[in-house]
């Protein structure tokens, strides 16, 4: 786990290393096969090993499916911030034209 920006919630955010993730993909995927007769809970699971392993306090199961480090691309040279996909060539947030070497 490690702290970056996530350009979507546009807050520094813990973001899920691979292990961490594929953890937090299955419980999101029984999430969908677990049925409530409340509608309620279902991604209970999901949120309790999220908000155990970075003391975050998430809500909503959908945003942690992309507070992925593997989703987002290295950090900006200019600005910090990291490039919203790993292939991006354009920092998003100050319009820095990334080098790319081979």
């Amino acid at each position: 786990m490690e702290i970056k920006y996530c350009w979507r919630c546009k807050m520094e955010i813990p973001m899920l290393d691979k292990e961490e993730f594929a953890i937090a993909s299955k419980l999101y995927s029984n999430g969908f096969k677990t049925i409530k007769a409340d509608g309620q809970g279902r991604f209970k699971e999901l949120l309790d090993y999220y908000n155990g392993l970075t003391g975050f306090g998430e809500t909503e199961p959908n945003a942690i499916m992309h507070h992925s480090l593997e989703q987002i691309g290295p950090d900006c040279e200019n600005c910090g911030k990291p490039y919203r996909t790993p292939k991006a060539k354009l920092c998003a947030a100050c319009g820095n034209n990334r080098v790319i070497t081979k």
